[in-house]
């Protein structure tokens, strides 16, 4: 079964960096997606950014130009670099992956446990 290790959280001040980490485990043979959403108390979760096979990639409005994220497929890892962060980027970050193929099958999507980010003002 694939397995998702995310990392890099914690609590950061207000203008500062954070650099999340997502590692897929197990035996994996292709993903087609891999992104960050985040849920914030009281808020429905929702999409931060995503990037494809081909590089191309997706942010929320609220990010552009303050987060990148990128991935290296040799590692099956995706990053999210997160820059001049707010208060309003306060939630819990969750790893996802989209359209993975494994020796047992097609899966449509992988979900990491979740890991908090807390900026403070």
């Amino acid at each position: 079964q694939v397995h998702l290790v995310e990392s890099g959280g914690g609590s950061v001040q207000a203008g500062g960096s954070l650099r999340l980490s997502c590692a897929a485990s197990g035996s994996i043979y292709h993903i087609n997606r891999m992104g960050w959403y985040r849920q914030a108390p009281g808020k429905s979760r929702e999409l931060v950014a995503a990037v494809a096979v081909g590089d191309s990639t997706n942010y929320a409005d609220s990010v552009k130009g303050r987060f990148t994220i990128s991935r290296d497929n040799a590692k099956n890892t995706v990053y999210l670099q997160m820059n001049s962060v707010k208060p309003d980027d306060t939630a819990v970050y969750y790893c996802n992956l989209g359209g993975v193929t494994t020796p047992g099958g097609y899966y449509d999507n992988y979900w990491g446990q979740g890991t908090q980010v807390t900026v403070s003002s």
